[in-house]
């Protein structure tokens, strides 16, 4: 359903709204149950934290008090995996109104989700579906942000998702549909390093090709994570560290963007919080040998 109508135009060239740039976080990590007690207990160098939205909305309960806890100490952002952004079943509001609850609770820096459908007719496919990139797949698109915006009250975060499949009617490339889809809704973007790199293997493109092709001045947020490499395709599992073409690749990105919020992804085989934070302090590291160090 396209809900363009009813919505106010926003495809001219006038500011929109909701479109303060987010601040420079550092170098943070996607917030795990298995390391709640270790952080609460200790101090440990990690900058900011990213937390799974779905996994907080709830009522109550011992993660959304422990949450609390970390939230006093360090910044949060949210990170959502249902949001169904481009999905053509009308807004779920029950959903929202809880998305919505959830970032007055905790107050993130900001909110993200990914450029994906996650389900229709009700039904959660609980996966992250690609899209034809297309004219009335970004008009569809570009209409449902600037709902999901004008509900929240503040301009979303959308990131690439790791494909497997293209679509032959397709107008257009990702990175110039995700371009379009920020200049005319006003959201920023997450650029996940990682999931550039496995699409761009799968599909027989260059991922600095895809990089240069985001305008340098959308991106708030780098994800970093592992893959599972199957010699014909790489699928984006995240239960491996960092691999050194990533690295490389967020190099190239640093040089790209310039100093942009960036976290270790890690869901699957989680490594004790001392191995993780061997890899966000690479990302600090490359950051200051690409850039220079942070002048606080």
């Amino acid at each position: 359903m396209n809900v363009a109508s009813r919505l106010p135009d926003t495809s001219r060239n006038e500011a929109p709204r909701h479109s303060v740039r987010p601040p420079f976080l550092g170098f943070g990590l996607g917030l795990r149950p298995q390391h709640y007690d270790e952080i609460l207990s200790g101090n440990p160098p990690i900058d900011w934290f990213e937390i799974i939205s779905e996994n907080y909305m709830v009522p109550g309960g011992q993660p959304l008090q422990t949450l609390d806890k970390i939230r006093a100490r360090y910044p949060v952002v949210m990170h959502g995996v249902s949001l169904s952004i481009a999905s053509t079943t009308p807004p779920n509001f029950e959903y929202l109104q809880a998305l919505k609850d959830l970032a007055h609770r905790v107050e993130p820096k900001w909110i993200s989700d990914h450029l994906c459908w996650t389900g229709v007719h009700g039904k959660n496919l609980h996966d992250l579906l690609p899209i034809p990139y297309t004219r009335e797949a970004l008009d569809h698109v570009v209409s449902r942000v600037q709902l999901v915006q004008d509900f929240l009250g503040r301009a979303i975060v959308l990131e690439n998702v790791s494909t497997y499949v293209q679509f032959s009617n397709s107008e257009m490339t990702e990175w110039e549909f995700l371009s379009e889809l920020s200049r005319r809704s006003g959201c920023w973007l997450l650029f996940d390093v990682n999931n550039v790199y496995v699409s761009a293997f799968n599909h027989g493109y260059d991922p600095l090709t895809f990089l240069n092709g985001i305008p340098g001045d959308r991106v708030v947020q780098f994800h970093m994570a592992g893959h599972s490499h199957m010699g014909t395709h790489i699928i984006d599992t995240h239960d491996h560290p960092v691999c050194e073409d990533v690295w490389e690749l967020y190099a190239a990105a640093l040089r790209r963007f310039g100093r942009v919020s960036t976290m270790i992804e890690r869901d699957d085989n989680i490594p004790p919080l001392d191995e993780l934070i061997v890899e966000v302090n690479r990302t600090r590291e490359m950051a200051a040998q690409v850039l220079g160090p942070v002048v606080r």
